[in-house]
């Protein structure tokens, strides 16, 4: 079956709209109620951590949870800024990671602890099980709930794996935020200043992409399966990355747990698992512009943009460009130009959904309502 055709521009320019263009759907019930549920168990969690750990503790493990935090925050940001999620999901994926899947793991483990005491009085758990084995299946599982949660709401918006790496990413940052608290306070409450500046650099400064690499391949595997056609054969891709993050996030444990050499290990096992990633990473977002160019270039010849128009929206240097021009405008149009960069972004990827017949019904929705939404930014850009 031949692709579909872009819709023909009626103009040799772009026809100024007088209505303001229709929002892109998908996930507004979901956002809402979804932000205030884990939003709220995020507070209960909380509630947990100051009764554990005193005030203070927590005070002083929550400021510095946000080094590490703010560091894979900032890479994630990077990652996502050719085709930005949008906020209301990033908002979900963080508050699921800090309050949902923290409340899940602490709550399993609770009752793990309940069973074994019952089974047998005075024996208590087996670290070494529960940090090779129960942590990542049920931490695992608690972040990939989210994942799947956000492609079930909001189809629209989960056009591959980058986004998928996005909301995992964001998912573990949440949920390594909160974990951290509760390791510097702990440490800080049992081992002092010591205990505490070794727990950090370990786990702030050595490690803050551990959780995002586990939680990462779920991500990465729903995108797949997003990009495949979606459908219940997402959930097949989502069990596959799930075995992943948890053999990955049990083969970091155990390293840290049962090796003698552990900074031996890290450089030799650890580092070149990240340097791996950030090589996929780099890849994706290759295949990010060249599906931009492909899709835009359909629409140029098309009449919606020129060739100077598609280099400028699909190549890194050509949006520095744009940017720095609207910024040198009296008055400075830098948001519009982003906004309008955003638009013709998402635009080229709803082609592209409607090309590989993936959710074409709600593309073929989507599609007029970003060509307005483009030539209303060019006109604004333009006055």
């Amino acid at each position: 079956m031949s692709s579909p055709s872009p819709a023909v521009n009626p103009s040799p320019a772009p026809p100024l709209w007088n209505t303001p263009p229709v929002a892109r759907g998908g996930g507004g019930v979901f956002a809402a109620i979804g932000i205030v549920v884990a939003a709220i168990v995020g507070l209960l969690v909380f509630a947990y951590l100051v009764a554990g750990l005193g005030p203070s503790s927590l005070a002083i493990g929550s400021v510095l949870a946000l080094v590490p935090l703010i560091i894979v925050l900032l890479t994630v940001r990077w990652v996502d800024r050719w085709e930005p999620e949008p906020r209301w999901a990033l908002w979900f994926a963080f508050l699921w990671g800090a309050g949902v899947s923290v409340a899940i793991a602490l709550v399993v483990d609770l009752g793990v602890q309940l069973a074994i005491a019952f089974a047998e009085p005075g024996v208590g758990p087996n670290e070494a099980v529960q940090a090779v084995v129960q942590a990542p299946i049920v931490e695992e599982t608690a972040k990939g709930v989210g994942v799947l949660l956000l492609y079930a709401f909001s189809r629209s918006h989960f056009d591959g794996p980058v986004d998928g790496l996005v909301y995992a990413a964001t998912i573990a940052a949440g949920f390594a935020f909160t974990e951290n608290i509760l390791y510097f306070g702990v440490a800080l409450a049992e081992g002092g200043a010591g205990e505490l500046g070794a727990t950090f650099v370990m786990r702030g400064l050595f490690s803050p992409f551990a959780h995002v690499l586990f939680t990462v391949c779920i991500g990465l595997c729903v995108g797949i399966g997003a990009r495949r056609g979606g459908g219940a054969g997402v959930v097949g891709w989502f069990l596959l990355g799930l075995l992943g993050a948890v053999l990955l996030h049990a083969f970091w444990n155990g390293s840290l747990a049962f090796a003698t050499d552990a900074i031996g290990l890290y450089f030799t096992v650890q580092v070149p698992i990240f340097v791996g990633a950030i090589l996929i990473t780099w890849f994706l977002r290759r295949e990010e512009t060249r599906v931009t160019r492909t899709r835009l270039a359909e629409y140029g010849a098309a009449g919606w943009f020129s060739p100077a128009e598609v280099e400028m929206l699909a190549t890194p240097g050509g949006r520095r460009q744009a940017v720095a021009w609207a910024r040198a405008q009296t008055p400075p149009r830098t948001a519009t130009m982003r906004r309008f960069i955003t638009d013709a972004t998402h635009l080229a990827f709803t082609r592209q959904r409607l090309v590989t017949r993936r959710d074409a019904g709600r593309a073929a929705v989507d599609e007029p309502a970003l060509l307005a939404a483009v030539a209303a930014g060019r006109a604004a850009l333009m006055r």
